[in-house]
């Protein structure tokens, strides 16, 4: 075994990066391990803090007091890292900070000890702010408002922690008030995980959106830039030609798809053949054995393999629909011809066409040729998504 001996002599900025490098050793560090470590030398109490509010958020506290855990985000130390450092300093790069927190001055390479205690204060100031009980549940009901209310609707954990550090910017910096700001990051959490924003390259693209407040001065330029954002995003072409192209895939994990289930909650939506309403079925505090409501083949799998179609037609996006279990398992493999008129029989014409809009089904769809069917109900399913999203 190797011992290590530092010198009394060393200095704060020494040890920190003896311990650094030793640390890298084994597996390869990301910047976010470089910044707990600089922590635990400088600021070990914020380290364990931010350790302690994560290990909570994993599970409810027993004593039913406060406590951070949520069913829809359970964060890493690094994540809420990158709130803190979005929100204290306007930076996602991760590199850049770590260098700020050493005390260098990025123009002229000098570190300076007061520097290094003054971005450390910053740094606590934010994490004060991001560990904050009120403010992480408040989040939440960001999430709600967008219809993602269930957690195996979310696709990318990046757009939770970047939205959440938006939301504290427009809370903290520009004092916007609970109810514009929820429905403003709602719409920000909508766009982003429909897109797919924060998932290549993640810190390059919130670099580029925590720019776009860098004139920002009041609560209005905050607003009006990340509106402005959005429609630069969502145009007329994205939802008319864009989203439906999209939803051609067979991924079980499609951002289209649950933005799809999301605009289905919060248009109120009932599921397919049901009176029951597709958000009482995705409530995450309701759990059986089975899952009440679930993904049917419109045109089932057995039906379709004796037509000679592979499993990326049979599996296309726009081949399921969210029913009630029971449903699911009446239908089995019948044909839709043989199945739908048969449940079409238990609402009014006008309950009929109601649903069956909701649902993006063209009427008689179960007696359309298969391709035509998937084209004709992609384009309804992004016209649905866009309603769901001009609804927040």
């Amino acid at each position: 075994m190797t011992a290590l001996e530092i010198s009394a002599e060393a200095s704060e900025e020494q040890v920190s990066e003896i311990f650094v490098r030793i640390n890298s050793l084994g597996r390869t560090l990301n910047q976010a391990d470089f910044i707990l470590t600089l922590m635990s030398v400088f600021w070990d109490e914020g380290r364990k803090e931010l350790e302690d509010f994560c290990r909570r958020a994993k599970q409810p506290s027993g004593d039913h007091k406060p406590s951070p855990y949520n069913p829809y985000f359970q964060p890493s130390p690094d994540q809420l890292l990158r709130v803190d450092v979005a929100l204290g300093f306007r930076r996602a790069r991760l590199g850049h900070v770590y260098s700020i927190l050493r005390g260098k001055d990025l123009q002229t390479g000098e570190f300076s000890t007061e520097r290094r205690d003054a971005q450390f204060a910053r740094l606590k100031e934010a994490q004060d702010a991001v560990i904050n009980l009120q403010h992480w549940h408040d989040f939440f009901g960001v999430l709600k408002r967008a219809g993602y209310i269930h957690p195996k609707m979310i696709t990318s954990q990046t757009a939770i922690v970047y939205t959440y550090a938006l939301w504290l910017i427009g809370k903290q910096d520009f004092g916007l008030s609970v109810h514009p700001l929820r429905d403003l990051m709602a719409r920000w959490f909508f766009m982003s995980s429909l897109t797919g924003r924060y998932t290549s390259s993640p810190e390059t693209r919130m670099e580029q959106d925590l720019a776009l407040l860098r004139g920002c001065k009041h609560g209005e330029d905050f607003i009006r830039v990340l509106e402005q954002e959005m429609r630069a995003v969502l145009t007329n072409d994205y939802w008319e030609t864009t989203l439906p192209n999209e939803l051609a895939t067979a991924s079980s994990r499609n951002t289209a798809q649950f933005a799809y289930f999301a605009a289905l909650c919060l248009l109120d939506a009932p599921a397919l053949y049901s009176r029951m309403k597709v958000r009482d079925f995705l409530d995450p505090m309701v759990r059986g054995k089975r899952a009440s409501i679930e993904r049917h083949h419109l045109f089932p799998r057995r039906y379709l393999k004796k037509m000679g179609r592979d499993r990326r037609d049979i599996n296309q996006v726009a081949n399921y629909a969210l029913v009630e279990w029971h449903d699911n398992v009446d239908i089995s493999d019948r044909p839709p011809a043989e199945y739908a008129p048969e449940y079409e029989a238990r609402f009014q014409p006008d309950e009929l066409a109601e649903m069956y809009w909701f649902h993006a089904l063209p009427e008689k769809w179960y007696s359309m040729e298969y391709d035509r069917f998937l084209e004709e109900r992609r384009k309804r399913m992004a016209a649905i998504i866009r309603e769901g999203f001009m609804k927040i």
